[in-house]
């Protein structure tokens, strides 16, 4: 037991295998109670939610996406680690996934929630004591809202946000702290879009951000909050305002991938990483730099670099680009990627796909060619099976590879620094 309950994914097992569980629900039940509940208390404050629904059929799931509008994020009911969530861009997939991936029905029902993409996520940790709240720091993601957290860079203090942005986080954290009556270390995971702030889960415990506020802050929020559980109060203890450090810390995930050859780096909705490094300095994008090197995946200075990247990232490639340009880089790039940087006067060497023949990508990589790789993923069948054995080649090279936008930015603009 823990706190007189028997944990619910135990439960769902026990109850799975034939044995009587008394004093807890089904884990259906939990999601169905805890998602209203969830959503009602969300409109009580006054804070946006993406569009959502539950689905326990492929046709409900399918409705629910077509009231929503695609992209959506898909996700069985009760789930740690992000384990089996998708974002899915079609009814094909969509169905696909509820056929394959996932066992629904009114027991084991599938969330469907709204993706917000090209989002910025942000992750809060926050302690209180039942009457003052304090946040420990407002991270800002460096991948887009979609990765997992524990799989996304994220930075302190947030480096793009705006301050209207920033009231309104502070504002809905001390919201909902009030609202669920916390004691101790609350964790909020928000999307900001078009400066529009969504809430995506709030978690009265600790996250596994503590660490890292931690040491970017100098306070042991642990400590506090293990202290604040027992009866202390947050003035006694001398912790009522949110710290803005002067330097910026950015936190790094680090991946088993080297491990396991041929397996898709690619980054989404379900957990991957290990563990976590970090870097500090008085420059974000310096920053940055320094947490790519703790993550043994460091960004060369110099050298070549593939560029292939989904249509809609085309126009947001240009800037960066010309950036390596200037810095010395030489460009290689797939047919429609080489085109969009040469329309804007950027040059750069042709590439085969791997599906159109010889000399391709996986050519270059072994014959250490290319010291960088900067991917976003396609929508397309062919290309996604095509970019898979390119980043497995990578992982295999030690080759660094981006696969977000995001990641690409903060890297030029760390380069830049330098």
């Amino acid at each position: 037991q823990f706190g007189g309950q028997t944990p619910l994914n135990l439960a769902q097992a026990l109850e799975d295998n034939g044995v009587n569980v008394i004093g807890t629900k089904p884990s259906n039940i939990e999601a169905a109670e805890d998602r209203k509940f969830f959503q009602a208390l969300a409109q009580k404050l006054e804070i946006l939610q993406p569009a959502n629904g539950m689905a326990s059929s492929a046709d409900q799931a399918a409705d629910i996406a077509n009231t929503v509008g695609y992209p959506v994020l898909l996700r069985p009911s009760f789930v740690l680690g992000g384990r089996a969530m998708v974002i899915v861009h079609d009814e094909a997939a969509l169905r696909n996934y509820m056929a394959d991936a996932v066992q629904a029905s009114e027991q084991r029902p599938v969330l469907v929630d709204r993706y917000l993409d090209n989002a910025v996520e942000v992750d809060v940790d926050c302690i209180s004591d039942g009457e003052t709240s304090c946040i420990g720091a407002i991270m800002e993601h460096v991948e887009q809202a979609g990765v997992h957290s524990g799989d996304s860079a994220c930075i302190i203090p947030a480096a793009s946000l705006t301050e209207a942005v920033k009231i309104k986080i502070r504002n809905h954290t001390f919201a909902l702290a009030k609202a669920l009556n916390v004691c101790g270390l609350m964790n909020i995971q928000f999307a900001v879009k078009d400066e529009d702030v969504y809430i995506l889960e709030v978690n009265p415990r600790a996250s596994r951000t503590v660490p890292f506020v931690s040491k970017a802050i100098g306070v042991p929020l642990a400590k506090l909050a293990a202290l604040v559980m027992v009866g202390h109060k947050l003035k006694d203890l001398g912790f009522t305002e949110e710290i803005i450090p002067e330097h910026y810390s950015v936190k790094e995930a680090v991946f088993p991938f080297a491990r396991f050859p041929g397996i898709d780096v690619l980054l989404s909705p379900e957990m991957k990483s290990t563990g976590e490094v970090m870097g500090i300095d008085s420059d974000h994008g310096v920053a940055f730099m320094k947490s790519q090197m703790g993550a043994s995946s460091p960004i060369p200075s110099g050298g070549n670099v593939f560029i292939s990247v989904r249509d809609s990232d085309k126009p947001l490639v240009i800037e960066p680009c010309r950036q390596l340009v200037a810095f010395g880089f030489k460009l290689f790039a797939t047919k429609g990627t080489r085109r969009a940087l040469s329309e804007q006067g950027i040059a750069s060497e042709s590439v085969l796909r791997i599906a159109d023949g010889v000399p391709n990508i996986l050519n270059l990589i072994h014959e250490g060619q290319i010291q960088w790789i900067v991917n976003t993923p396609s929508s397309t069948a062919n290309a996604r099976r095509d970019e898979t054995k390119m980043r497995a080649g990578a992982v295999i090279k030690a080759i660094p590879l981006t696969t977000t936008l995001a990641g690409f930015s903060a890297a030029v603009a760390g380069l830049s620094a330098l």
